[in-house]
């Protein structure tokens, strides 16, 4: 995939409620994937089950993506008002390297860009304008 520019919605807890209504709306289902599904917390810790991943595509070009803040997340925690990141995503290693790069200049790192449990590359940061972007660099795809 090419490298493209997402809303990415934050929510205390209520993203699935929130994205079945806008599935709903769109004419989409949404997909997703938990914490306790993606092995990132306990199976019994009360989070277990709240959104760590969905998506919404209802076209090429109209993607959502979600996730519930939980305990331990963010150093702020859940804030309204602050509950959406724009993700860069795609497999454009040179291009979202360089975005990842210049765009945290003079802000604040929250997570280095680094592969993750997921197989891709990803780091997030707080611009020096305040604006929280991610980035997710896709494995590349094996043949």
């Amino acid at each position: 995939m090419p490298a493209a520019l997402h809303p990415y919605l934050n929510f205390k807890g209520n993203s699935r409620e929130a994205f079945e209504f806008y599935g709903q709306a769109l004419g989409s289902i949404p997909q997703f994937v938990t914490f306790g599904e993606a092995g990132a917390i306990p199976a019994d810790n009360p989070a277990a089950d709240k959104i760590m991943h969905g998506s919404l595509e209802v076209t090429e070009l109209i993607r959502l993506y979600v996730s519930d803040v939980i305990e331990g997340m963010s150093p702020e925690g859940f804030v309204q008002g602050t509950n959406v990141t724009l993700s860069l995503m795609g497999d454009d290693q040179t291009l979202l390297r360089s975005a990842y790069e210049r765009l945290s200049e003079g802000g604040s790192i929250t997570m280095p860009l680094e592969k993750q449990m997921w197989g891709d590359v990803y780091g997030s940061f707080t611009d020096r304008f305040g604006i929280i972007w991610q980035v997710n660099i896709g494995a590349p795809e094996q043949a």
